[in-house]
C-alpha cells in the first residue's frame, strides 16, 4: 500500500566525497538533476527515497562501499533494477548492481555462474542448445539473484523446486567489507547459505551467485486466450488437469482485463479474457495430450503453444519489461472446489467490475513439497496460489486497487491458507507472511550472527 514518504536527512558532504574516492563507479545524491528518475525501481509505484546511489563497477566497488558503510553507521542495500521494490530501502545507501553481467555455464556439470545484474532472459538465452534450463519465473527482467534470494516460483518449480534450492554457493561482501565464496562444503558457512537460499538481501550483499542447472531436452509452452464468457467451462476444464497432472506440467488460469495499452498486443487491447498459459517439460504429443481438453472447452481466440528454447520461456507470460506503476499481491490456497470456482467467477470474470488487471490462479505443488537442500524457503504442499495484480497509473488509485485486493483475499479466506511467496509480498507486508514463525526466527539469529550492526537491509527486512 503506497503511504506518504518523508526523504530521509542528506548525508554529510565530506561522507559522500570519501565513498566517491573509494569506488569507480558513480555515487549519486538527492543533489544530482537527475536523482528523481535515478532513485525509482522499476515498480514505479514504490516512491523510495535512499541517501545515495552507488552505481557499482564491480564487486570491488561493492566491498567498498559496505566498508564505508561499517565504517560511518550506514545501511546499505542491494538493487538492481527493483521488480520487488519496497519502502524498506528508504533512508539506505542502494547500490546499483547492473553491471555485474558476467555469466558463465559449464553445462556438462549443469552448472551456471551468474553476476548480481544478470536478468533471466539473458541466462537462459546463454542455456539456448545445452538441453538445460535453469529456474526461470514470468519475467525475463528480473534479475537472477534477487529472484533466488527471495525464494524463486519457476514456471518449472513443480519439477524441481523453487530458485533458492538450485542456489550452490554465493559470492558475497559480508558485514566485514570481505568479498568471498559462501559454500555448501564449509560448516561454518551452512546458516549464511540457509538464509540465502530464500531469506532475502538481510544477510550480506550478493554479488554472484552459482546455480544447479536441470535438464530440458525439450520445453513446449504458451498460452490459450479465450472469450470471458468461456471462463465457466476452461476454469472447470483446468482444474480437472491439475488435479492429476505430472510435475513436468504447470499451468495458470487467468481472468483477465486489459487495458488499452501499448505493451497489450493491438487485437486484444481493451477485451476480457479467460487465459490458461502452461509450461511442459517434454515432447509436443505428451503437451498437446494434456492440453487437449483445454482447447476443447471454448472458442480459442489466441494460441501460441510452441517448442520453446530456453531463451524463450521468459516470453511465455507476455508480461511487461518496461517499468511500470504496479500492485501483486497473493496467497496460497489449500484446495479449490466447485464453490471457489463459482467465487473466482462471480468476483473477478466478465461483468464483476473489479480494478485488477488480472486474477490469476497457478497449479504450484509437486518439488515445491520436498526440500532438496537445507533452505530458507523450505516447502510448499499446498496445491494453488491465488494472485490479483494491477497497473495504478496515479498514486491515488493504490487504495482502491488494495482494497480490492483485500476483498478478494477476504472472499476466498475458506481456502487461504493466509501465507504467500515472499515475491508476493508486495504491500510492504512483513516476512512473517511467507515463512512460520520457526523459520524467520531462525533468520533473525542469523541475522543477529553474520550481521550484528544491521548493515544490510533488504526489501523484506527479517526484524520487522
Amino acid at each position: 500500500m503506497v503511504t506518504e514518504i518523508t526523504a530521509p536527512e542528506p548525508l554529510d558532504t565530506t561522507l559522500l566525497d570519501e565513498l566517491r574516492a573509494a569506488v569507480t563507479g558513480a555515487v549519486l545524491d538527492p543533489g544530482d538533476p537527475e536523482w528523481d528518475v535515478a532513485r525509482l525501481p522499476w515498480n514505479r509505484l514504490v516512491d523510495q527515497q535512499p541517501l545515495a546511489l552507488v552505481v557499482a563497477a564491480d564487486a570491488s566497488d561493492v566491498a567498498a562501499t559496505v566498508r564505508w558503510a561499517a565504517r560511518h553507521g550506514v545501511t546499505v542495500s542491494a538493487q538492481p533494477n527493483g521488480h520487488g521494490a519496497s519502502r524498506a530501502l528508504d533512508g539506505t545507501v542502494v547500490v546499483r548492481t547492473a553491471a555485474l553481467g558476467d555469466i558463465w555455464v559449464d553445462a556438462d556439470a549443469r552448472v551456471a555462474r551468474v553476476g548480481a545484474g544478470v536478468k533471466w532472459g539473458d541466462l537462459q538465452a546463454a542455456l539456448d542448445g545445452t538441453g538445460l534450463t535453469a529456474l526461470i519465473g514470468s519475467n525475463p527482467d528480473v534479475t537472477v539473484v534477487g529472484y533466488s534470494l527471495s525464494g524463486g516460483l519457476s514456471w518449472f518449480s513443480r519439477a524441481h523446486g523453487p530458485g533458492a534450492q538450485s542456489i550452490r554457493a554465493a559470492e558475497v561482501v559480508d558485514a566485514s567489507g570481505a568479498l568471498r565464496w559462501v559454500r555448501s562444503d564449509d560448516p561454518a558457512d551452512a546458516d549464511l547459505l540457509w538464509a540465502l537460499r530464500g531469506g532475502g538481501g538481510e544477510f550480506a550483499l550478493v554479488t554472484a551467485l552459482e546455480l544447479d542447472l536441470h535438464p530440458a531436452p525439450q520445453i513446449h509452452g504458451g498460452l490459450l486466450g479465450y472469450p470471458a464468457e468461456a471462463a465457466g467451462p476452461v476454469l472447470r476444464a483446468f482444474l480437472e488437469l491439475t488435479r492429476s497432472a505430472p510435475e513436468e506440467l504447470t499451468a495458470w488460469f487467468t481472468l483477465m482485463h486489459l487495458p488499452d495499452a501499448p505493451f497489450i498486443p493491438a487485437e486484444l487491447r481493451g477485451q476480457s479474457l479467460a487465459v490458461v498459459t502452461a509450461t511442459y517439460l517434454g515432447d509436443a504429443a505428451a503437451c498437446e495430450r494434456l492440453l487437449a481438453p483445454l482447447r476443447a472447452a471454448g472458442p480459442v481466440l489466441r494460441d501460441t503453444v510452441r517448442a520453446v528454447a530456453p531463451g524463450e520461456v521468459g516470453l511465455l507470460a507476455e508480461e511487461p519489461v518496461d517499468p511500470v506503476p504496479a500492485i501483486l499481491a497473493g496467497t496460497r490456497l489449500h484446495g479449490f472446489d466447485d464453490d471457489a470456482a463459482a467465487e473466482l467467477l462471480r468476483v473477478a470474470g466478465a461483468g464483476s467490475g473489479t480494478p485488477l488487471l488480472q486474477v490469476q490462479l497457478r497449479h504450484v505443488g509437486g518439488a515445491l513439497a520436498r526440500e532438496r537442500v537445507p533452505s530458507a524457503a523450505g516447502t510448499a504442499d499446498e496445491p494453488y496460489l491465488l494472485t490479483g495484480l494491477t497497473i495504478v497509473p496515479s498514486p491515488d488509485l493504490a487504495p482502491l486497487v488494495s482494497a480490492a485486493l483485500d476483498q478478494l483475499f477476504t472472499t476466498f479466506a475458506p481456502w487461504s491458507t493466509g501465507t504467500a511467496p515472499l515475491t508476493f509480498l508486495d504491500r510492504d507486508e512483513s516476512i512473517r507472511r511467507a515463512y512460520p514463525a520457526a523459520t524467520v526466527d531462525r533468520l533473525r539469529a542469523v541475522k543477529a550472527a553474520v550481521d550484528p550492526a544491521g548493515i544490510f537491509r533488504g526489501n523484506r527486512p527479517v526484524d520487522a
